[in-house]
């Protein structure tokens, strides 16, 4: 009996040494993660240079306004957030060889990052083939759900549809052009808007253009935006090229006096290029604006505006971005763990009550349960909240419009 409990006494203190490294997340449950007892290593992945720099750098600020607060709250799982940065250089090429990057050599344990749907399409499949954890800020088309991705923008029901819906009831819209810049979510989106105007609504598509990214030339569709005369112009351009359109059509007289027009992409980020005077009277869907009036945001701006600077902006993505980081620590807390499938199957139901746009839910398919809001320009770059719906279920697959 006594030679039994002596043999057993190393195992013992083993099996009581494993505990605690396992605690302190140095064995399996974080195995393959740049994880140490005292610090966790995340990626960021967006454009800070190129013409998406002018969209993307607020979430690069939000997201480390986010982690920074974290850390000075105490870290994740009584670790420090350390973040390594890489830039995507608006390349969607670059960007997968940086997720990459991010996820075999540096081992991160979740990456915040991309920002147009060309990027997310092509770093995905290198997050689910090294079963990496990304947070994606934008709004976007839908139609994809992922085990690896938590979208916490809008897909197409909580923006296109729902804006839609509005500009026909409010405006009696029944004629429209599409523009957009020539890539994935505004070919998209205009597919998915002509199926809901032509089917739901009854109305009609009067023109649809697009455009590559950067382009600056948009004489030739202002001309035919005023031979066609629509009742609404649903705008998806993105990046640079918004300063040059909207600059465009407020010197050719193409403004909200004469024409309706209301965009998908345009945030406070994209007015501080073009100009509030410029857009004012034009409307855009999002589900956040720097001017919402609650608690939640008014902490938020205050906070972005003392580190960021009091002339800074903050748009929809950036919102968006700043939530991604929190969610994580939610999930990481609640799964008591790092590991990739241990925080996607503790993510859904994680609300957070603390979000600048108010509330917010993961869903199951992963997207987040919020608001769908109209916002009408100002000249001083900001907008008026004219519209909020009540809380929208998200539906990345709505039927119909596959």
């Amino acid at each position: 009996m006594a030679s039994r409990l002596i043999r057993s006494k190393p195992l013992l203190a083993l099996s009581l040494l494993a505990a605690a490294l396992f605690s302190q997340g140095v064995l399996a449950d974080n195995e393959g993660l740049a994880v140490t007892p005292t610090e966790v290593t995340v990626g960021q992945l967006h454009s800070a240079t190129g013409t998406m720099a002018i969209s993307e750098t607020g979430s690069i600020q939000a997201e480390r306004l986010a982690i920074e607060q974290i850390n000075a709250s105490g870290g994740i799982l009584g670790r420090q957030i350390k973040v390594i940065q890489e830039d995507g250089a608006s390349d969607w090429p670059t960007f997968a060889e940086k997720a990459k990057k991010l996820l075999v050599n540096d081992k991160v344990a979740a990456v915040f990052g991309c920002w147009t749907s060309a990027s997310r399409k092509a770093v995905l499949p290198i997050f689910e083939k090294e079963n990496g954890l990304l947070y994606y800020p934008t709004f976007y088309e839908g139609l994809e759900q992922s085990k690896n991705v938590i979208y916490t923008g809008q897909e197409a029901t909580q923006q296109i549809l729902a804006s839609l819906d509005w500009i026909a009831k409010t405006k009696g819209a029944k004629t429209f052009y599409l523009v957009g810049s020539d890539y994935i979510w505004p070919r998209t989106s205009m597919k998915i808007a002509r199926k809901h105007i032509e089917n739901v609504l009854h109305g009609t598509v009067v023109g649809e253009d697009y455009y590559p990214l950067g382009n600056t030339q948009f004489g030739s569709l202002i001309n035919k935006v005023k031979l066609k005369k629509p009742d609404v112009v649903f705008a998806a351009v993105v990046g640079g090229s918004n300063v040059a359109f909207y600059k465009q059509l407020n010197a050719a007289g193409v403004n909200a006096s004469k024409q309706t027009l209301l965009t998908l992409s345009v945030t406070e980020d994209e007015l501080l290029g073009i100009g509030g005077e410029n857009m004012a009277g034009f409307y855009a869907s999002m589900k956040y604006f720097q001017s919402l009036d609650n608690p939640n945001n008014k902490a938020f701006v205050d906070a972005f505006k003392a580190k960021y600077g009091k002339d800074s902006v903050i748009g929809d993505v950036t919102q968006a971005a700043y939530l991604g980081p929190w969610l994580w620590k939610a999930a990481v807390e609640k799964a008591g763990s790092f590991d990739v499938d241990k925080v996607v199957a503790a993510s859904p139901g994680i609300e957070l009550k603390t979000a600048p746009e108010g509330y917010v839910k993961i869903h199951e398919n992963h997207h987040l349960w919020s608001k769908s809001r109209i916002g009408e320009v100002l000249p001083n770059g900001q907008f008026k909240v004219i519209y909020e719906s009540d809380l929208i279920e998200p539906n990345p697959f709505p039927k119909g419009y596959q």
